[in-house]
């Protein structure tokens, strides 16, 4: 196996979730007992969730979060689900982190791709040569992967994997007349 390491998706974190319905809808959505009452909460978490089901084995996936200085024991910079989250701190933006880390891959002559539906972001690294992608095509990918996992489930579901199964005909007579039956 390669040791090549990864590409580095890089997320524009609230970015993606402001400009994707399937994120604004959590926000909008009044808190129950089995959802979160912090709105944005359950916004990250579908987000770590996509994207770590984006990046599989493709990718090493960061998130980077506006954290307006506010990184702290409940929002530490951490890896959750294999995506590292990065909140920026006070007087930085999230616009910054990203930069960095893309002039880092440059520097090391690692492939980076950054999602953002951000204008301004995708001009500024578009002079360092990345793959940019949009908020809407990565969940597009998102639902096409979650389509293709149901349909995989379903296929799989006419396979039985209990014991019997795997046994042959001539087995399963000889544990019948055991059992008595």
């Amino acid at each position: 196996m390669s040791n090549k390491r990864l590409e580095l998706l890089v997320v524009d974190g609230y970015n993606v979730i402001f400009k994707t319905p399937r994120y604004t809808d959590l926000i909008d959505t009044p808190p129950t007992k089995s959802l979160s009452a912090d709105p944005f909460d359950r916004a990250r978490e579908l987000l770590i969730s996509d994207v770590a089901a984006y990046a599989q084995r493709r990718f090493t996936p960061v998130i980077v979060f506006d954290g307006s200085g506010n990184v702290n024991p409940d929002r530490p910079n951490l890896v959750r689900a294999g995506v590292q989250l990065i909140f920026s701190k006070t007087g930085e933006s999230a616009d910054t982190v990203i930069e960095r880390l893309v002039v880092q891959c440059r520097l090391e002559q690692r492939d980076v791709t950054v999602v953002t539906s951000d204008s301004t972001i995708r001009a500024t690294v578009g002079g360092i040569p990345v793959t940019r992608i949009s908020s809407t095509a990565l969940i597009s990918d998102v639902h096409t992967n979650e389509a293709d996992s149901r349909q995989a489930m379903a296929d799989q579901g006419h396979t039985r994997l209990t014991v019997a199964d795997r046994l042959d005909q001539a087995t399963i007579e000889k544990l019948n007349k055991l059992l008595g039956k």
